[in-house]
């Protein structure tokens, strides 16, 4: 009874753990609510769509009211005012009340209507720019996520060569002590165990800073990941073909859409300067009341109704419009070229991801042949060593061969996955279902 029992134990222990684990899923959920990079673009895509109505404001009309109250005391003392007959004296103060209601609706204002234009680019900017966010974080989730498994299965690998080493030192320093080894023997396994442990300790710190990599994203200490099952099977991208990635992404890549609206933009800028050089016309109207009391002939109020337009027409300003003019020229020509700049480079990132999925899933399939061969000579060499015809150094190199094998195995299909996803951002494509099916290929 006593070993069943233990079984049932270890069982439940282990179905706890993976009840636990988090998965890819989990993890993106949580950089949506706390990731601070994110937040921030979140912050810039409201600020962002405040600008059409900022826009409009310039061509809808303002109306004010403006008024003053004014009380104005003063003496008269005339210069004969000891003799007799002066006349002099104060009389009531003198009061003022005004007040006046203003409407100006813009009538030609060519530069406010630019201004307007510009803001829904800018806008269009801001979402733009919120969607690379999106994906941004999609991508830094899944980096992270997968650059913790790779240092897990490195600290693993490690762990386990580790066992596998101080057992084959232990089994050098009894045969050296019958004498059935060289003292040679033991020195090649002690170094060897040496070795691994100082890698062990590089593992356990590379491992610490990844998690701490993953925990600035999520804004909590991360769980236990749910690590990539077993003997998975990695789909190559489709299309096949790297040319429609490329297509779509010097086209729908979303730096390449910010950099075509600034350029938009930059165009509706030497206009709105040049606008500087042409009239404007308002509608003007007014209406207002003023009561005026005190000391005076005329008191009482008045009122007055208005409307009418108001033009004006630049003459000379020192050069400066034709200057801004050329500014604006020079900064359309910039942004023209950093366009195309982006351009290039969201076609190169689609190159680069396209042959890394495809170079990744023939290393993958070549480790994967190679781990098996790996295993086969692990235990050749162990059957050689026990019968005498291969030394200890055999066996340690065979140890390492294999495990270093499983280590780029897992990392390859880390790789594989990491550029599909980075293909897609480069396309302009990627989107949160896309980690559904990354998050497939883990345990649950």
């Amino acid at each position: 009874m006593q070993k069943p029992l233990i079984a049932m134990l270890l069982a439940s222990a282990f179905v706890s753990f993976d009840a636990n684990a988090i998965d890819l899923i989990q993890v993106y959920q949580q950089a949506l609510a706390n990731d601070a990079t994110y937040a921030s673009a979140r912050a810039s895509l409201a600020a962002g769509r405040e600008r059409v109505t900022q826009g409009r404001a310039g061509l809808l009309p303002t109306v004010g009211l403006s008024g003053a109250y004014t009380r104005n005391d003063s003496e008269f003392t005339p210069f004969n005012a000891g003799q007799t007959g002066a006349i002099g004296g104060n009389g009531p103060a003198l009061r003022t009340n005004e007040y006046a209601l203003s409407l100006t609706q813009p009538l030609f204002r060519w530069d406010r209507w630019q201004t307007y234009e510009q803001s829904k680019l800018a806008q269009a900017i801001a979402e733009a720019q919120f969607a690379q966010a999106q994906q941004d974080l999609i991508t830094r989730v899944a980096q992270a996520y997968f650059d913790v498994l790779a240092a897990q299965d490195t600290l693993e690998s490690t762990r386990a060569q580790k066992s596998a080493v101080t057992e084959q030192l232990a089994s050098a320093k009894r045969n050296f002590e019958v004498g059935t080894q060289t003292i040679t023997d033991t020195h090649e396994a002690q170094a060897a165990y040496d070795l691994v442990v100082a890698q062990e300790f590089a593992a356990v710190n590379d491992l610490e800073n990844k998690r701490s990599a993953l925990q600035a994203i999520i804004g909590t200490e991360p769980g236990t990941l749910a690590p990539l099952q077993s003997g998975i099977s990695l789909a190559p991208p489709q299309p096949a073909s790297v040319d429609p990635w490329v297509t779509s992404a010097e086209t729908q890549n979303y730096g390449v859409t910010v950099q075509q609206l600034s350029l938009e933009s930059a165009k509706r800028d030497i206009s709105k300067n040049r606008a500087g050089h042409l009239p404007t016309l308002d509608l003007v109207a007014s209406t207002g009341r003023s009561d005026v009391s005190g000391r005076t002939s005329s008191s009482g109020d008045g009122r007055s109704n208005s409307i009418g337009v108001q033009w004006t027409v630049p003459i000379f300003s020192g050069f400066g419009v034709t200057s801004r003019v050329r500014e604006a020229i020079a900064l359309e020509d910039r942004a023209r070229n950093e366009l195309e700049a982006t351009r290039r480079n969201a076609a190169l990132q689609a190159r680069q991801a396209f042959l890394g999925v495809n170079s990744g899933l023939a290393q993958v399939k070549a480790l994967e042949a190679a781990e098996v061969s790996s295993q086969s000579a692990l235990e050749s060499n162990k059957l050689g060593y026990q019968v005498g015809v291969r030394i200890n150094i055999d066996v340690l190199n065979a140890q390492r061969q294999l495990y270093s094998t499983r280590t780029d195995l897992a990392r390859a299909r880390y790789n594989t996955i990491l550029n599909g996803l980075r293909l897609k951002a480069a396309s302009g494509s990627l989107r949160e279902a896309d980690l559904v099916p990354v998050n497939n290929l883990l345990q649950k």
